[in-house]
């Protein structure tokens, strides 16, 4: 079997080569490179430092080796994707399109093609199940990132290979200490995936600018502060708001008058919801309940998190409603909620937030 390995040179990716040479597979790394670099060649992922380690781990396995480029792909999906949602007043998902348009989707076009099986270092597992594919959650549940692939499509889940989704985070580290690869001491990337080591509110700015406006407190309608556009501003965020007295949470914004709404407290009433709707909802493998009557037990996700979240589904036209069964925080309108079945354990599908 002809497997395509993507590695970037954390130590997940790493260890998912060590995995398939112990499973008997000659996996072809790739390395993509999706840092950004627009006309100026103004932002470059730092990738110097992860090109050397995913070199090395190649040379240590025998394995054939490609850097392949997808920038202007990137540039063109996930970045625009990104600024257009921040400026219609939606929090986006990068990492999640990231998934489903490049590591899935350019990419597979391009060279994953030529390849029976593509093996990525997700966090999350393939179930085998009446004679279909299924996502299924991880071992791990602090890891689990089903939440980021709650977008990709059946074909490109049942082309999925995900070598470390049966292991501990704990175990993948000692696998990779053992195995002495370079990247077994390395930190997690935090963040968005393009932005490398530049801060958010700077790329945002770039292309935004700044427009001051005005925060006010939901409850009285007092003016309590200033901000510099509501596009640096998310529902539910708490840092940044350069408040006293807080803790104070963005509970909405109005984009045409250019004002963020804020609560006081960690408990307050406007910071939870226990409706969400879901637009453009679709299954990954197949639709599991077609044009249902009744409510459907599920559990779900609005952000990654280790903890799911239960609840009930209902349908009306093409429209899908999850009702929690305990008030949500920071419902945020353009990320996505992530629907599973009953036991956590397989990953259904997903919609974006309205």
């Amino acid at each position: 079997m002809e497997i395509a390995a993507l590695v970037s040179g954390g130590v997940d990716s790493s260890v998912v080569v060590h995995q398939l040479k112990e499973m008997g597979y000659d996996p072809t790394i790739y390395y993509i490179k999706i840092g950004m670099e627009d006309k100026d060649g103004y932002i470059d992922c730092p990738s110097e430092e992860d090109i050397e380690i995913v070199t090395y781990i190649a040379k240590k396995y025998g394995c054939r080796f490609e850097i392949v480029s997808l920038h202007e792909e990137y540039w063109e999906t996930v970045v625009k994707y990104t600024i257009d949602s921040v400026k219609r007043g939606l929090t986006p998902n990068p990492d999640m399109m990231c998934n489903k348009l490049i590591k899935f989707g350019v990419f597979e076009q391009k060279w994953g093609h030529n390849f029976d099986k593509i093996a990525t270092g997700h966090y999350a597992s393939i179930t085998h199940h009446d004679g279909l594919e299924w996502l299924s959650t991880a071992k791990d549940p602090v890891k689990d990132q089903t939440y980021f692939l709650g977008q990709i499509s059946y074909l490109q889940a049942s082309k999925l290979m995900l070598p470390i989704g049966n292991l501990l985070k704990s175990e993948v580290r000692e696998i990779a200490l053992k195995q002495n690869l370079p990247s077994a001491k390395r930190r997690d990337s935090q963040g968005i995936c393009f932005l490398g080591k530049v801060n958010y509110n700077d790329f945002i700015e770039r292309y935004l600018g700044r427009k001051e406006g005005l925060i006010v407190e939901l409850e009285t309608g007092n003016i309590l502060g200033k901000h510099q556009g509501y596009w640096f501003h998310t529902i539910g965020q708490r840092k940044g708001l350069g408040l006293s007295g807080g803790p104070w949470f963005v509970i909405k914004k109005d984009i045409n008058r250019n004002i963020i709404y804020v609560s006081k407290g960690y408990d307050t009433k406007h910071q939870y919801g226990d409706i969400i709707n879901l637009k453009g909802f679709e299954f990954i493998t197949k639709d599991i309940w077609g044009d249902f009557e009744d409510s459907k037990d599920i559990t779900f996700k609005i952000r990654h998190t280790p903890e799911f979240t239960k609840g009930f589904i209902t349908k009306t036209g093409d429209m899908y409603t999850i009702q929690s069964k305990e008030p949500v925080q920071g419902i945020a309108a353009g990320q996505f909620g992530v629907i599973y079945d009953n036991d956590a354990n397989l990953c259904l599908g997903s919609g974006m937030i309205i």
